[in-house]
């Protein structure tokens, strides 16, 4: 298995404070898959950030290879909403985790 770090940006930095009724459903749904996934195996550990600059979320995966997490982040509900969100992904060729 291949680790990697996943960064979804929402589509305003004040999303976390001022999301409609909608979003918050999509946002529900976004936890819910990861929590699955969690359950599955497949995420290490995902939540918010409270930047400075306005709240993101991430998720280390471990999956077989890029194509995995692509096709993973692909099939959140977040992203799938097309409500403006952004993924980044990146790979973790040298991470160390907890037995």
């Amino acid at each position: 298995m291949k680790t990697f770090f996943c960064k979804i940006t929402p589509p305003r930095s004040t999303f976390a404070a001022d999301m409609s009724e909608a979003e918050r459903k999509v946002m529900q749904e976004h936890a819910a898959y990861w929590k699955s996934s969690m359950d599955e195996g497949r995420v290490v550990v995902f939540g918010p950030v409270d930047a400075p600059n306005g709240t993101y979320g991430i998720g280390i995966i471990e999956v077989g290879d890029t194509a995995d997490a692509i096709r993973f982040m692909s099939n959140d509900p977040a992203l799938k909403a097309n409500l403006g969100f952004t993924y980044d992904v990146y790979a973790m060729p040298r991470a160390v985790s907890r037995p």
